[in-house]
């Protein structure tokens, strides 16, 4: 058979199969695809016009516009998106790129609206096996191998959420550990261990000699977390052991919840997922806090501690975020993601006089380095990182990459995982900016990318700052047209369970008093991304945050909800005249504002931390807490895997959109009543924002009067 055949046979198949003798695969153009060799005329096709848009007023007016604009209640579908976006510097980017015609992230939501499928939606859809895809409705109860509807929903929230989202910050904490251990056995890959005593304290934790050499303490700890993190799933956990709450992990081995390594634990509770395997919905469920459980001791907590031992622990300071920090003049380097490992090696290089003398050499005013999504919070954070002279500052949330790269004054944008869109090399081959893939975990059309090696850090961040010095010539030899909207946000950051307690005197009791006298009523923690959905676009977690602050509630931010804190002035201290007269009246006496950023979502392992010690403060047991946790606008796995680490925990967390288990009233009833029943936490989905507050007021009230306090 002809290779031509062979094709011919597969469409012919497949359109079969269809239903009416075609596929979409043949109807595809170049257009289609995001491999940029295939838009040779990208540059002469799309024009860009930075003058014929609407700019927006200083910040202060900008400030004054989303505070009424919130008010109003117009973040629906009428007048999308420009009435969700309220980063003002997105706001004047997105009319540039919208105009032009160039794909963008609020433009495809709006092309998605009319095919967005209601069956995967409340999750009553299955591709397990060749007999589907099967969809579940009231006129057809059960897929072909007999699968009902509340098995198929449980399966799939596990199957396609939970397991992705725990793997993906477990293979974090995995990076950073290989991180660690290079930086013990290798001084010349750039590597340092910037905060020593941290190492000694959790390595004491662990069990290990903490008075050995700090190289070898590096080493031997890092290999701890390796070895843990792959044990099997039937051997308890030793992270899980040295680092939770003691009261929880009585619970958690009553459950059945004490989850082993959590590599294994990803692969068995995918192996129940396979087709005709498990069909007790609520064993997946079970399975999903069991995976939240790994997902935050041998991911999130231990990748924050390692990667605070390599940069430093958080520090309180004023920084500054958003696109105004770019400068047409310097060379402007990027860095997105989650994995600041191989980008704070290259702030160190840049931060060198011979580096900036080599910029200013071929006509830059220097060289600088900014964040972008969490990983920018997280270097915004670390006192290793953000005094540096090749630091400029934060940027922005996910849904603004397309949007900064079209300044045309990005010249690297380097990415490691995750939240890097696939449209990024159109961006890239359109407006100069050179890509570069720090990990192979994530690859793009037509992009370099870099083998993680950390014992060779110094000589691949070498290799990306080069690259950052070509792209700024052949930018300037282009004489190419560069628009940076002029705005910045001055914000306090830093905030973590060390910095929070040094500021506090060394202790949380003064926290403690002040929860108890009244002036703050509970602490809610808005945290994760932030969606292109109608009526979200980071309005949404504006909303949300401004109610509550109003309501004495203090807020702890991390993830992309950071950026929205940043830049709608509420991580200002000035932001203390917006709240209720307790929570007012003690910003004001220590000189915060009423939002602490603890930086990056998978920063949420900090706050896990933060409320362990304020538990333990108060001899109590973590559900105990006048806590929420809130993820007003989650977009994708690592949020819904770190859900249930807070139901794990035995908090309240509320979800908004709503995440794809309303196929089954038999999940829904689990998750929000059955698991509360067994001192676990429940889950809460609400997308009105006026609701939602009164939700978490009432919640937090409720945890006030069990704990006595009036």
């Amino acid at each position: 058979m002809l290779d031509k055949d062979v094709k011919d046979s597969y469409n012919r198949s497949a359109g079969t199969m269809r239903g009416d003798q075609t596929t979409f695969g043949t109807k595809l153009t170049n257009e289609d695809s995001n491999d940029p060799n295939t838009h040779t005329d990208i540059h002469n096709r799309i024009n860009i016009d930075y003058n014929g848009i609407t700019k927006s007023p200083s910040m202060e007016e900008v400030h004054n516009w989303q505070r009424e604009h919130i008010k109003t209640n117009d973040q629906s579908k009428e007048g999308y998106p420009m009435n969700v976006i309220i980063d003002p510097a997105m706001r004047e980017m997105y009319q540039v790129v919208h105009d032009s015609g160039l794909t963008n992230v609020f433009d495809r939501f709006s092309q998605q609206q009319p095919i967005q499928c209601k069956f995967c939606i409340e999750g009553l859809s299955c591709q397990l096996c060749a007999n589907g895809p099967c969809r579940i409705s009231d006129k057809v109860p059960r897929g072909t191998c007999g699968v009902d509807a509340h098995t198929m929903v449980a399966r799939n929230f596990v199957y396609r959420h939970v397991t992705i989202g725990t793997s993906a910050n477990i293979f974090h904490c995995h990076q950073a550990a290989r991180t660690l251990k290079a930086a013990g056995e290798h001084p010349e890959s750039g590597l340092k261990i910037r905060d020593p005593e941290k190492l000694k304290k959790y390595a004491d934790m662990a069990g290990l000699n903490a008075n050995q050499p700090i190289e070898k303490l590096a080493v031997e700890f890092a290999q701890w977390v390796i070895n843990d993190i792959h044990s099997p799933y039937h051997i308890h956990s030793k992270a899980v052991e040295a680092f939770a709450p003691t009261r929880r992990k009585d619970l958690w081995r009553k459950l059945g919840l004490f989850p082993g390594g959590g590599y294994s634990e990803v692969a068995y509770a995918q192996t129940r997922c396979m087709t005709n395997f498990t069909s007790e919905p609520t064993e997946f469920l079970m399975d999903s806090v069991r995976l939240g459980v790994a997902n935050e001791y041998q991911g999130l907590f231990l990748l924050d501690i390692i990667q605070e031992i390599l940069m430093g622990t958080q520090e309180i300071v004023k920084k500054q975020q958003n696109m105004g920090l770019l400068k047409e003049n310097m060379i402007n380097v990027v860095t997105n993601g989650h994995m600041p490992l191989l980008a704070h090696v290259a702030i160190d290089l840049a931060s060198t006089d011979e580096c900036q003398q080599r910029a200013k050499s071929i006509g830059a005013d220097g060289i600088q380095i900014l964040g972008h999504v969490c990983e920018g919070q997280q270097l915004i954070n670390y006192e290793g990182m953000h005094n540096q002279k090749g630091y400029g500052g934060q940027e922005g949330e996910w849904l603004s990459q397309e949007y900064l790269l079209a300044t045309g004054a990005v010249d690297l944008f380097m990415f490691d995982y995750n939240c890097t869109v696939p449209t990024m090399p159109l961006y890239a081959k359109r407006f100069g900016t050179k890509l570069l893939s720090t990990h192979p975990v994530i690859q793009l059309q037509g992009t370099e990318t870099l083998d993680f090696i950390p014992e060779k850090m110094k000589e691949q961040a070498e290799k990306a700052l080069d690259m950052a010095f070509e792209a700024f010539k052949k930018r300037k030899s282009e004489n190419r047209k560069v628009y940076i909207p002029p705005h910045k946000s001055d914000c306090m950051v830093g905030f973590s369970t060390e910095s929070v307690k040094k500021a506090l005197g060394g202790s949380f009791k003064p926290l403690i008093d002040q929860i108890a006298n009244g002036n703050i009523r509970g602490i809610a923690t808005i945290v994760g991304c932030t969606t292109a959905r109608y009526g979200q676009g980071g309005s949404n977690i504006f909303k949300i945050t401004k109610g509550l602050i109003e309501n004495n509630i203090l807020v702890l931010s991390g993830g992309c909800t950071s950026s929205v804190m940043e830049y709608t002035g509420l991580t200002n201290p000035n932001a203390a005249d917006e709240c209720g007269e307790g929570l007012k009246a003690v910003c004001k006496q220590l000189g915060i504002p009423p939002v602490l950023s603890y930086g990056a979502c998978v920063d949420i392992g900090k706050m896990t931390h933060t409320a362990k010690e304020l538990a333990d403060a108060l001899n109590v047991d973590t559900n105990k807490l006048p806590l929420v946790i809130g993820a007003p606008e989650y977009l994708e796995q690592k949020a819904v895997a770190d859900a249930c680490t807070a139901v794990a925990l035995g908090w309240l967390v509320h979800i908004a959109p709503v995440p794809s288990i309303t196929g089954s009233d038999v999940v829904v009833k689990t998750l929000t009543e059955t698991t509360e029943s067994l001192g676990l936490g429940k889950v809460v989905v609400e997308l009105d924002a006026e609701k939602t507050i009164k939700i978490y007021v009432d919640h937090i009230e409720k945890k006030r009067k069990e704990l006595g306090l009036n």
